[in-house]
């Protein structure tokens, strides 16, 4: 009884429908190009990762000092259960993480305890609202997620930028510089790029004239330094089933400062001929021969700035800078990030930019889902042309396609989703139902 009435307003006012769907269609494309981005929709897991990173060479107790800080901070949150902080690493290379990087686990009680009104979103903000120290920048994320994405970008924060290049110097004037641009971005939580040369080292640059004139070669001078200051492993204590290096070196008090450095002894061989009547002059005529030299008369002790941990990928020099954001959409925010990066720095030749995190694995589904979803298309198709026999059918039911991209173009724009590896799932999914129900219509 409805059939016949709807079908012949249909066919009166075809043309009206054939314009309305033109101007749905014109709307649909600016609204489907406002969605955001991004890999996957987060699960929430119920519990916050509090990962900061602070200034490299930071002492192990300005470390625990910050660590106990933090911690007493979380728990007087009323809605905290537990807090567990951790900063440096066990003696294993599986967990490279110096003491500049603090790893806090916080625990949450049930919610029907929470605060009235009260959100992740918003226990978030007083946080990190609460948690702002100099000198520390703060990251939030989520303890499972953060773990899958260091074991696959390395990078702990949504998104990271890869500075690559051939000098550290000009890596580490460029995190720099790109750090400060990015903290404008609108959006930015917090950004820290890695101090590619904040370690601090003592360098002995070695005199080789010095060397020569009392009879030594580089090898014996560099073996001195090495043993003396360094320390050599001698032997191993064995107690049960614990092993122990014995470390032999000078103690402390010998080599706690550069003075201290430039007395080390460094033996000298006995010589003959010439040789010991230079080294006598050498020594101010006193004695027959010289046995030891301080090292500060065989080069020269400095203190000096240097990389604390160097990285090298793809055959190049590379420095990190960790974004976190506060926005959803990743996809518009490094969109952002880039344009703002692209106005206000020229990168040198042969230097170059590689976005990583969450934002990485985007950019490759969105290369697969160009030649996906037309394959998706594709087959339907062709599985329609098998059952039906005929090009007209085939067109009938793919003309219900385009209708369901738009309803659900739509749909994600009313329930405020993004875009994600989620969502393009399905709608490959719902382009295989939308086929499905228009063959029913031309079968029945």
């Amino acid at each position: 009884a409805l059939y016949r009435p709807v079908l012949s307003l249909c066919v009166r006012y075809r043309y009206v429908l054939i314009l309305g769907t033109l101007l749905l269609s014109l709307v649909t494309v600016p609204l489907f190009m406002s969605l955001g981005s991004e890999y996957m929709p987060p699960l929430d897991e119920e519990a916050i990762f509090f990962m900061p990173i602070t200034v490299p060479g930071i002492s192990i107790e300005a470390a625990k000092k910050l660590v106990q800080t933090q911690d007493k901070i979380f728990k007087s949150f009323p809605e905290v259960e537990r807090v567990f902080g951790k900063v440096g690493r066990a003696e294993t290379p599986t967990d490279p993480a110096p003491l500049s990087m603090i790893e806090t686990v916080i625990m949450f009680k049930p919610r029907s305890a929470w605060r009235p009104g009260m959100t992740k979103e918003r226990l978030e903000k007083e946080m990190e609202e609460k948690l702002r120290m100099a000198g520390v920048q703060n990251a939030f994320t989520m303890p499972i997620k953060a773990r899958i994405d260091m074991l696959t970008t390395g990078i702990r924060t949504p998104i990271g930028i890869k500075v690559f290049g051939d000098d550290l110097v000009t890596i580490d004037d460029l995190v720099q510089k790109i750090e400060k641009i990015i903290r404008d971005v609108p959006g930015t939580r917090s950004v820290y790029g890695e101090r590619e040369l904040g370690g601090f080292f003592i360098d002995f640059v070695p005199d080789r004239a010095a060397i020569a004139r009392y009879g030594l070669t580089l090898a014996e001078v560099m073996d001195v330094v090495e043993a003396s200051i360094g320390g050599i492993d001698v032997t191993t204590a064995i107690e049960g089933r614990e092993r122990y290096k014995i470390n032999v070196r000078y103690p402390r008090e010998l080599r706690q400062d550069i003075e201290q450095l430039k007395r080390v002894l460094v033996a000298i061989p006995q010589q003959k001929g010439h040789m010991r009547r230079e080294l006598h002059q050498a020594n101010g005529g006193v004695g027959g021969r010289v046995e030891q030299v301080p090292l500060g008369m065989l080069g020269t002790i400095e203190a000096v700035m240097g990389p604390p941990m160097i990285k090298n990928e793809g055959g190049s020099l590379s420095g990190w800078i960790y974004v976190d954001t506060n926005l959803s959409d990743i996809g518009g925010y490094v969109t952002d990030a880039k344009a703002a990066i692209a106005q206000h720095l020229k990168l040198p030749p042969r230097y170059h930019l590689k976005w990583t995190g969450q934002y990485e694995y985007l950019e490759r589904v969105r290369d697969l889902m160009q030649w996906i979803i037309p394959l998706t298309l594709l087959i339907i198709i062709f599985l329609l042309f098998l059952m039906f026999n005929g090009l007209a059918q085939v067109l009938i039911v793919m003309l219900t396609v385009p209708f369901a991209v738009l309803g659900a173009i739509w749909t994600l724009a009313l329930a405020r989703y993004n875009t994600s590896v989620a969502v393009w799932v399905g709608v490959i999914s719902l382009l295989g139902i939308a086929a499905e129900l228009g063959a029913m219509m031309v079968m029945y």
